[in-house]
């Protein structure tokens, strides 16, 4: 994949201001896209990010949106259509952790907050953007879920659920959009040395996560980003409705 692949496209990537969102959104940047930076509280980072992107010769715009708030995901679409022209490759990549606890003491609340960002924002980012790729007859889809999906480990019912719940709506969406050529595919990344990775980690101990990884590592941002610039280029033509298991061996 040469720098210059998604010369003329616009990427719109939610979660985009930290960790593993701003690893895709400047490596699809390297790769020749324009970026739609989103953000939900730290509009500082995303315009650091957005910077960046201009710096590499790219159009960048931020935008806040809450993607668990459907209406606010259709202003983001509607602005990378406004400021950028339209939208060619769409990253679901907002998500949040849950706080470890049974299935018989989980609060509901806490349920129903990271079903919204994990399962519901995917689902809204993508009914929000989809149709802007159909005006175009082209474009890709990337879903961002996790190891977790198929490890399932004891006392994260609600991210383990949504996360298994984005794999199938990857699958649903590639088998609607093939015809249409737009090609939908899944990354779920194992631990990576991002906000959250360290969160796990502090939470379940390094030591023991790392011990479950035959590479012996985290991942980090930038490998995720640039298998995702991998899946929106055409060296991935003639792939969709696949999940990429990136975890150093942690499941295989």
């Amino acid at each position: 994949m040469k720098t210059g692949d998604l010369e003329g496209q616009v990427a719109l990537v939610t979660g985009g201001s930290r960790g593993i969102g701003r690893a895709i959104a400047l490596e699809l940047a390297r790769k020749g896209a324009d970026v739609v930076v989103n953000y939900r509280r730290e509009r500082d980072a995303a315009e650091k990010t957005a910077a960046e992107i201009r710096g590499l010769g790219r159009r960048a715009v931020t935008g806040e949106a809450d993607v668990a708030d459907f209406e606010a995901v259709a202003r983001l679409a509607d602005l990378a259509v406004r400021d950028l022209g339209g939208i060619d490759i769409v990253v679901a990549n907002s998500g949040v952790a849950s706080r470890p606890a049974s299935v018989a003491t989980m609060d509901v609340k806490e349920w129903h907050r990271v079903i919204g960002v994990n399962l519901h924002g995917a689902f809204y980012t993508c009914r929000a953007c989809v149709p802007k790729l159909l005006e175009r007859k082209r474009g890709c889809v990337i879903l961002i879920s996790s190891i977790g999906a198929d490890s399932c480990a004891a006392f994260g019912a609600p991210y383990y659920a949504a996360k298994a719940g984005v794999n199938a709506l990857t699958k649903v969406l590639a088998r609607e959009l093939a015809a249409e050529g737009i090609r939908v595919n899944a990354i779920a990344p194992g631990l990576v040395s991002s906000d959250m990775g360290e969160r796990m980690a502090r939470a379940l101990g390094e030591e023991t996560l790392l011990a479950d990884i035959p590479l012996g590592r985290a991942g980090t941002p930038e490998e995720i980003g640039k298998l995702a610039a991998y899946l929106a280029s055409l060296d991935a033509a003639w792939i969709t409705g696949q999940v990429y298991r990136i975890n150093g061996g942690a499941w295989m």
